[in-house]
């Protein structure tokens, strides 16, 4: 074997080593942020999970289109994590939480999940469901804090995540005034999930986030106002009974 053969050889030999620990490299990093990703949303390979679903206001069992839009952004989450949902309307989903992960959509006026889910796991938050007055509908009490809405202007939509007891699954919840804020809190979860996961780990997490001129913009353009995690932990005092007044 002359000079240039042997060269050629060891040449395409080098490549093949090169490519092969190119593709060990990726493959590892691909298998680290999977396993990372799973972790986040408790959803190891096979495993299932619910999807609970709400009602359109005024439909007999309908669900939004951006609802729609806002499971399909999840669903496709949940396959990428190896998963798979099994979808629940609000209203027949009595099992408790913890065992399976959970994605858990819409306000407490049209998903009564939700409004359990903030009653237990999240005291410090109410959301008006009163239609009137016009005003105040869908209006948001953090602690002291009051978050009214703009409709198609300025919306608000609560993004959290919840654990209750060491190795419980988390439960997601997308708790926003109107539909496409439902959508817009889905879509900041799976484009940034990997920044939440380095900023809170397995820990529970509530965040406020504004949905900026929703007319023109669609659900894409959203900014986070604050992490209201331990607002949202503190329970509302309770009202002071009135004194009673005797007669005499």
């Amino acid at each position: 074997m002359n000079d240039d053969i042997r060269n050629i050889v060891l040449g395409v030999a080098a490549a093949g080593v090169s490519g092969a620990l190119g593709w060990l490299a990726r493959t590892y990093l691909w298998r680290r942020r999977l396993r990372r990703k799973q972790a986040f949303f408790g959803l190891p390979g096979n495993s299932a999970c619910l999807l609970v679903v709400n009602r359109e206001a005024g439909g007999d069992g309908a669900v939004h289109r951006n609802d729609v839009f806002a499971l399909l952004e999840l669903a496709a989450l949940i396959k990428e994590c190896g998963a798979h949902a099994e979808i629940v309307q609000h209203d027949t989903a009595r099992r408790g939480f913890g065992e399976q992960s959970e994605f858990c959509l819409g306000g407490p006026g049209s998903n009564r999940r939700m409004a359990a889910h903030l009653s237990t796991l999240l005291p410090g938050i109410r959301m008006n469901t009163e239609p009137e007055p016009r005003a105040e509908r869908g209006a948001l009490r953090i602690g002291t804090d009051y978050y009214r809405m703009e409709p198609g202007a300025v919306e608000y939509v609560l993004l959290a995540r919840l654990t209750v007891g060491e190795g419980a699954r988390p439960v997601f919840l997308f708790c926003g005034q109107r539909s496409i804020t439902n959508q817009a809190a889905t879509r900041y979860l799976t484009r940034r999930h990997e920044r939440l996961a380095r900023q809170h780990g397995d820990k529970s997490f509530c965040l406020l986030l504004k949905v900026v001129n929703s007319g023109a913009y669609g659900p894409d353009v959203v900014e986070l106002v604050a992490d209201v995690t331990r607002e949202a932990l503190v329970p509302f005092p309770e009202p002071r009974p009135e004194p009673s007044v005797s007669g005499g």
